[in-house]
């Protein structure tokens, strides 16, 4: 059998194992992944590398799942998947250990990609100027040295850091897509996690329960967690980590330190969440990015809120991104009951 066979048989069983066969759309992208699976098995025969791929669509179409499963499938060695807050997180903690060397984001970008001749950077999207910057380089970086490179995003890539303000900052970047990227449209009307009705592990297995606000936030204890700082978070026990909303978003709190807090604890509980439309923009914005975490560390999480998810998400067109986090909620299990 084809290599190419092999990956479409193998992403087709992955599928029914799922409990969904895909669509058409789904299909001819698989298609398009599965050439690019042969062509990088061909490529060291080859003076040039398979042309890279960058694949956009709605939020739910299964660009992730797909390229995921693509990836798992792929007897390639040297191949590197990223996730786009993974990768800032590894990125500066390689620059600050190159700090005193030449060429400093250079050796960083080397030590992240570890000599791949795939890399996969999953959920691309930009949002942040210095972000945008430091991903240029990146992908002039590993298009310079002949890596491919696949990408998922909600994004198309000129709707990328959309803020008319920055916006020209990442045109660079978004060039450098263009030339040395197919730009594949997942289209398609279904969400499929709304659909899902399976919640048995990780990300899909937590709850959203409307109840009370809890008198928890009485209970607190400090966690140093990065470099020292403390942090105030209702409790920990057993692997599990308690916050309140507030106490996870309402002050400046970054996305590496959500990404420790995810490494060190396998469950999550997160009380008291208000609605998405009561809270500021630099609030929202975390709550967005401690969910990209969690979904990418595929981590159980107990949601406690004053409101019901559909309430929730009521306001969540206002934030970029939001639409996101709303189809990954909807994994949830929505228990619209009172507890006491």
């Amino acid at each position: 059998m084809q290599s190419k066979d092999r990956l479409i048989l193998g992403v087709e069983k992955a599928a029914a194992h799922d409990g969904f066969i895909l669509d058409a759309p789904q299909r001819e992208l698989l298609e398009r992944l599965a050439t690019l699976g042969a062509d990088l098995d061909r490529s060291p025969l080859r003076r040039s590398s398979p042309r890279s791929l960058y694949i956009h669509g709605d939020a739910g179409r299964g660009k992730s799942w797909l390229a995921d499963a693509f990836y798992a499938e792929l007897p390639l060695p040297r191949k590197t998947r990223l996730h786009f807050h993974g990768f800032f997180d590894e990125i500066h903690r390689s620059i600050h250990d190159h700090r005193n060397e030449r060429d400093a984001v250079e050796r960083a970008i080397d030590d992240v990609t570890q000599n791949s001749r795939l890399l996969f950077f999953d959920e691309l999207h930009v949002h942040d100027s210095g972000d945008a910057r430091l991903l240029t380089r990146l992908l002039d970086h590993v298009f310079q040295r002949g890596l491919t490179v696949l990408a998922t995003s909600n994004y198309a890539p000129d709707d990328l850091l959309p803020n008319p303000i920055w916006h020209h900052i990442f045109e660079p970047g978004i060039a450098l897509i263009k030339t040395h990227m197919d730009v594949w449209n997942l289209a398609g009307p279904v969400d499929y996690r709304s659909i899902n009705e399976e919640h048995n592990h990780g990300f899909a297995a937590g709850t959203w329960t409307v109840a009370p606000a809890s008198s928890d936030a009485l209970k607190q204890q400090a966690l140093t967690v990065v470099k020292g700082r403390a942090f105030t978070v209702t409790s920990v026990d057993d692997g599990e980590l308690v916050a309140t909303f507030d106490q996870l978003c309402a002050t400046a709190t970054s996305t590496v330190e959500y990404l420790d807090w995810a490494r060190s604890f396998s469950r999550w509980a997160i009380t008291d969440i208000p609605s998405f439309g009561a809270v500021d923009a630099e609030a929202q914005q975390r709550f967005i990015n401690v969910i990209d975490v969690l979904v990418d560390a595929d981590i159980p999480v107990r949601f406690s809120s004053t409101v019901d998810l559909f309430g929730f998400l009521a306001d969540a067109s206002i934030r970029p991104d939001a639409f996101r986090m709303a189809s990954r909620l909807q994994l949830l299990d929505t228990t619209f009951r009172s507890s006491h």
